[in-house]
């Protein structure tokens, strides 16, 4: 019986090493600040009252557009985001799985995802984005530099809508600290300004990030 159970464990330990065992993969946006760059970027953030939310209209940050080839943003997206994604000549998902971290669920149906703008579009233009040139909104809409698109489960996603992080925020907390380093860095290279009680909330986001 020991020998059995030592055998096991060690296939265990192979496993675990060789990622048999390892968890999904983790959508991940590019350029993540640190803690300490994310600090620097918030304490630089202009605090303004938003203005013109009655003029908001999606149409006016056209996407998705084409990124390479067949595929546009979403698809992208999908794929950066997901585990073994495989994907038909016109570039949609037709199998992979993808980990959503704002609820820590995994699914494997591009269409139970969203890809989320991390700083809601009507957010933007409450915080300065209707004053860009519509060339401009559709560079934000589609931006895949910034940590500004992540796939995550749909029903979370259209639960957040435009909310910023005073009132929403992942429902997994340890989630929390990426999610602040992530709007903080949008809205710094984008130069949108933020609520009092949104700089409140993501510096007591960032305030858990070890």
């Amino acid at each position: 019986m020991r020998t059995v159970t030592r055998a096991l464990a060690t296939l265990a330990t192979v496993a675990i090493a060789t990622g048999l065992l390892a968890s999904p993969a983790q959508a991940t946006p590019p350029n993540i600040p640190s803690k300490a760059t994310a600090q620097t970027e918030l304490n630089s953030l202009t605090v303004a009252a938003e203005a013109n939310a009655g003029t908001y209209d999606r149409d006016l940050f056209p996407h998705w557009i084409t990124i390479s080839g067949t595929c546009n943003t979403r698809e992208t997206v999908l794929k950066r985001d997901g585990s073994n994604v495989v994907v038909s000549s016109a570039c949609a998902a037709t199998s992979g799985s993808w980990y959503s971290p704002y609820d820590g669920a995994t699914w494997t149906a591009a269409s139970d995802l969203d890809i989320d703008h991390v700083v809601p579009l009507a957010e933007a233009w409450r915080s300065g984005a209707s004053a860009w040139t519509t060339s401009k909104r559709q560079s934000f809409a589609n931006d895949l530099t910034r940590p500004q698109l992540i796939a995550v489960t749909d029903n979370v996603n259209q639960s957040k809508s435009d909310q910023d992080p005073s009132t929403w925020q992942p429902s997994v907390t340890s989630y929390r600290c990426t999610y602040a380093r992530m709007w903080i860095a949008v809205k710094y290279y984008w130069g949108l300004t933020l609520q009092s009680s949104e700089k409140t909330a993501l510096q007591t986001m960032l305030n858990t990030c070890s």
